[in-house]
């Protein structure tokens, strides 16, 4: 072999490698090979500085989470009367503690846990609030199989991937897993705390499309890397509207959590008045209270102001309709409640408020609940 077709024979070889080498380089960065490599890799995307793992299985996030979920079975008088979900969010030197609903545990005087491994384990309720709808439980350390890893659902996009892991209808099918995105953030939605016919007052929630049944309540709302972003608390039942569900926020819960784990009651802000929704007609007539109904359409009617409370030393007088807290506006009583709740007792607010079709406002310093 000649001099010149040596030279020829290594252009070629040289030209090959290289030829290669960038052909690959070039599929690797760009969007033809990454489209492909998403169908078996995770796609990493960064918010806030967090780095979030959004997977096309969720499998490796679900085994971060699903030993720390357990069935809760509430018994009265040695009868089961209620199932829902649970997760251990933290441990101490000697037991485990789990966050639930309010309304899970509410009406038992037993508690007992059916963990992922079906073992059955004692627990006890340290605390728990109707209007949080959360509820503190504790077990023995040594039957906990996994803690869960709290997260933030503040940094949560809408459309950001989200599931759940839960006992749907029981305990046939506990330790479901349903995902979905999250659809709303800071949805306000009505509650019915007391079973009355009105709500009670209002949870700013997180709107998810993944499926939540009966059983589901007190289970955790995960993020792809399998952080409780939420506790999921309820569901939207309405025969024309499918795949709505909420959860409370965790920063929510956390806010509270050291109060119901000491068993304290919450010590909600107290206006210090009797009140009924201005278009609850049969209440205000029972209390000789007339109201113009054709101009005022929303708000909340001073039925009867208790004596020495800050309302009493306000200028607010029965027949009053309060239609505004601190400047936000004030449907009915559950909004009333929902802004009054954002407050500590001893703070002191703006009431807006109208009389004889004339709007006022007046300075009230909250007191405390009894309850």
């Amino acid at each position: 072999m000649n001099k010149q077709t040596t030279k020829l024979a290594s252009i070629i070889v040289f030209s090959f490698v290289m030829g290669g080498l960038i052909t690959i380089g070039l599929l690797k960065w760009t969007p033809i090979i990454n489209n492909v490599l998403s169908t078996s890799n995770n796609t990493i995307i960064t918010k806030n500085g967090t780095k979030i793992y959004e997977k096309n299985s969720l499998a490796a996030s679900v085994e971060k989470i699903y030993d720390a979920v357990v069935l809760i079975k509430g018994y009265k008088n040695d009868n089961l009367l209620s199932t829902g979900t649970g997760f251990v969010y933290k441990v101490d030197d000697k037991y485990g503690y789990l966050l639930t609903n309010q309304h899970v545990v509410s009406q038992v005087d037993s508690v007992k846990l059916v963990m992922s491994n079906d073992e059955e384990v004692e627990a006890k309720v340290l605390g728990g609030d109707s209007y949080l709808d959360l509820a503190v439980l504790r077990m023995d350390k040594s039957k906990v199989k996994m803690v869960a890893t709290l997260g933030k659902s503040e940094s949560m996009n809408l459309g950001d991937t989200i599931f759940t892991v839960g006992s749907p209808m029981g305990e046939d099918y506990r330790g479901s897993v349903t995902s979905g995105i999250l659809s709303g953030k800071d949805r306000m939605v009505s509650v019915n705390v007391s079973n009355t016919v009105s709500n009670d007052w209002v949870m700013r929630v997180l709107q998810i499309d993944a499926s939540i049944n009966p059983g589901n309540s007190g289970g955790p709302l995960l993020n792809a890397n399998g952080e409780v972003i939420g506790i999921c608390s309820m569901k939207l039942v309405d025969d024309e509207i499918e795949g709505m569900g909420f959860a409370i926020p965790i920063e929510y819960a956390e806010s509270h959590i050291k109060s119901l784990e000491q068993g304290k009651k919450i010590a909600w802000p107290r206006l210090g008045i009797s009140m009924a929704n201005v278009t609850d007609t049969s209440s205000l007539y029972r209390n000789d209270i007339q109201i113009d109904t054709t101009n005022i359409k929303e708000g909340v009617v001073v039925v009867e102001i208790s004596k020495g409370s800050g309302a009493d030393k306000s200028d607010l007088k029965s027949g009053d309709v309060i239609t505004k807290i601190n400047g936000n506006k004030v449907k009915d009583t559950a909004y009333l409640r929902y802004e009054l709740y954002q407050h500590q007792a001893g703070d002191t607010i703006e009431v807006t408020y109208i009389r004889n079709k004339k709007e006022y406002k007046t300075k009230v310093t909250l007191g405390k609940s009894s309850n």
